[in-house]
């Protein structure tokens, strides 16, 4: 199913939940919307399910225009991050409500099938109200994904869930969806979930469309600063600079010899992940002292908050390590590695653009 969102908005009121965009979910790989809370996610899958219709532009499936008509004249399936499930009917016959609508055949395998991927098969003869929260959400997952719509929404299906059983149902929902035949949309605010996911992210911002293509570019080549903040976690470290002679200056730091366009603007903003700051030198590398002013540890990364000369930076270390507050601390990175914004937040320069790196 081919879904196409052209110069579509949406205002409520004086207010605008949506400005005017277009965009195509890709119909071969999942499609993530990413933002912050009332970024625009769920405005804009109310508007792809027919839920709501635009204030202005056109919602075509397959060619047709279907603004105005009716969702339940609509095949879609959407999971909200409050889970919605039939309380009368127990966990078996929520999940196999839509298959026998369908008239499908081997109900009861299919409904094993889907609550044994979801961790839920011991509890088919409950009712919803028995269950806990993330048990819940996983039978309307279930009931989602029994469904087989063409169209399948999900607004942070997974949000409620504790970390481990995120983790493994995320993997799990990769698999069924490349099983199936759906167009399918994940909203989430977390940008490591989009990296997970993988396939398309569309990044949102006050309802604003900033970028959408492949997660991989769009991670790496963030097109402004608005989405260099959005995707990135912990946040990139963004930090003044001026134009010199041989490169860039950070303010009150050092120079970086990188090589800029002719047009460039004299001040820049360098942008420097978190993953890319290291404590071990290598050759070529650029040296920024700091001293400690909180160190987390967070599974098997750290995450080391440091007070430089060029303002506070966040340094994520690979494996545990423990650090005195106040304590001096020599960090290095490559300025091959650096982002490069404009006076107006657009890109000027990435690592793949100095070389592939």
């Amino acid at each position: 199913m081919q879904l196409i969102l052209e110069n579509v908005s949406k205002t409520v009121g004086p207010e605008t939940w949506l400005h005017d965009m277009t965009i195509a979910p890709s119909t071969n790989a999942v499609t993530v919307l990413l933002g912050a809370t009332q970024a625009g996610k769920t405005s804009l899958m109310r508007v792809m399910a027919g839920l709501d219709a635009p204030s202005a532009g056109r919602v075509s499936v397959d060619g047709r225009d279907v603004v105005g008509v009716p969702v339940r004249e609509r095949n879609v399936a959407m999971v909200y991050q409050q889970f919605i499930n039939y309380a009368s009917l127990r966990v078996f016959d929520n999940i196999a409500s839509p298959l026998k609508l369908r008239g499908e055949k081997n109900v009861a395998n299919r409904v094993r099938e889907l609550a044994a991927k979801l961790h839920i098969e011991t509890f088919l003869d409950r009712y919803p109200a028995e269950l806990s929260g993330g048990q819940q959400q996983r039978v309307a997952l279930a009931r989602a994904l029994a469904k087989g719509a063409p169209l399948m929404l999900l607004d942070e299906p997974l949000v409620n869930l504790d970390y481990k059983l995120r983790e493994e149902l995320r993997d799990e929902l990769t698999a069924l969806f490349a099983e199936g035949n759906s167009t399918v949309v994940y909203a989430t605010t977390e940008p490591s979930e989009a990296l997970l996911l993988g396939g398309y992210t569309a990044v949102l911002d006050a309802g604003e469309l900033l970028q959408y293509g492949p997660t991989a570019e769009v991670f790496n080549h963030p097109k402004s600063l608005r989405v260099a903040r959005a995707f990135s976690d912990p946040p990139m470290n963004l930090l003044p600079g001026v134009r010199c002679e041989s490169g860039v200056q950070l303010q009150d730091g050092p120079v970086l010899g990188v090589a800029l366009p002719g047009d460039a603007s004299q001040r820049l903003t360098v942008g420097i992940r978190a993953s890319a700051l290291r404590v071990q030198a290598r050759q070529g590398d650029v040296t920024l002292p700091g001293k400690v002013e909180l160190a987390e540890i967070s599974g098997s990364d750290t995450f080391v908050h440091l007070a430089t000369p060029v303002g506070e930076v966040v340094a994520q270390l690979t494996g545990v390590h423990y650090f005195e507050l106040g304590t001096p601390v020599q960090l290095y990175f490559d300025p091959a590695q650096i982002y490069l914004f404009d006076a107006s937040g657009s890109l000027l320069l990435s690592p793949r653009r100095r070389g592939g790196r």
